[in-house]
């Protein structure tokens, strides 16, 4: 199993040097992947207690990211891509994942935040369908195809370009039955949220009935009042579920850089970080 952090994306006052300070200990440590969250307009201020995250820009801040690590996977979990224009998703991706070394994974949702769909003039009623379709012209334009017809997006003639040099992996997020579809579907990798081992180990199953491609299975938690000691036996529970990953929101701002050193210190972790 590996393990991973979700950056801390809560505060309008989160300083930039603070995620490149987070993502280098990271990338040292040999953590997996690190991930930042998406919202483009949420209803509610920003912060933990509201649940809202992304306030930079999840590909920009990859980008950025990128330049100063070197091993690292970089993630969203998850873009909300029914918001977007998944022409220009494409790209930005595609262009990160070269400038990266291939170190991109896009993960993406569809959403639960009827208002923010309001307010940038999405169908929230359609954001199943419009993901499902995006993840298909994704795939389309970074294999170099030159025409997509589709119910909501299409193009003929179209020239792609940074074609990636691989297979960039998608990763699906969620815990409905309608996401587990999708991830047996369309997905290379799946995130679920709010697990404890048990609820994994039977959400895995019941993904693994839906297909028999090969798929990397993960979860995320939030580190919240926990102790470390308590972090790490849920680790060993993750691993002993089989799960291939699992990433570790770290909170706020203020403890981030704290708790990602207590887990690369931790020698009953080691063994979930690359050598």
């Amino acid at each position: 199993m590996d393990l991973e952090i979700v950056l801390p994306d809560e505060s309008p006052d989160l300083t930039g040097e603070l995620l490149v300070a987070l993502a280098r200990l990271a990338d040292e440590a040999g953590i997996g992947t690190l991930w930042l969250p998406d919202h483009v307009l949420p209803p509610g201020e920003y912060g933990t207690e509201s649940g809202f995250g992304g306030v930079y820009e999840a590909l920009i801040t990859l980008g950025h990211l990128a330049a100063v690590t070197s091993r690292i996977r970089l993630g969203t979990s998850v873009l909300v891509l029914p918001l977007r224009n998944p022409f220009v998703v494409a790209k930005q991706v595609a262009t990160i994942d070269r400038l990266s070394g291939g170190r991109v994974v896009l993960g993406v949702g569809a959403g639960w935040q009827e208002t923010e769909y309001a307010n940038v003039g999405v169908p929230f009623a359609e954001r199943g369908a419009r993901l499902d379709e995006a993840i298909d012209l994704l795939r389309t334009l970074w294999r170099g195809e030159t025409s997509f017809s589709g119910d909501r997006f299409g193009f003929d003639h179209g020239v792609f370009e940074p074609k990636p040099g691989r297979a960039i992996p998608i990763m699906v997020g969620g815990t409905s039955k309608r996401a587990f579809r999708r991830v047996a579907e369309r997905a290379d990798e799946w995130q679920g949220i709010g697990h404890t081992p048990d609820t994994f180990a039977r959400d895995t199953t019941m993904i693994r009935e839906l297909t028999d491609r090969p798929l990397r299975l993960t979860t995320r938690i939030q580190w919240e009042e926990q102790s470390l000691d308590e972090i790490t036996e849920l680790a060993h529970g993750f691993a002993a579920a089989g799960a291939d990953a699992l990433a570790i929101w770290l909170g706020d701002q203020d403890q981030a850089q704290d708790r990602l050193a207590d887990l690369t210190r931790s020698t009953e972790l080691h063994p979930y970080l690359a050598s």
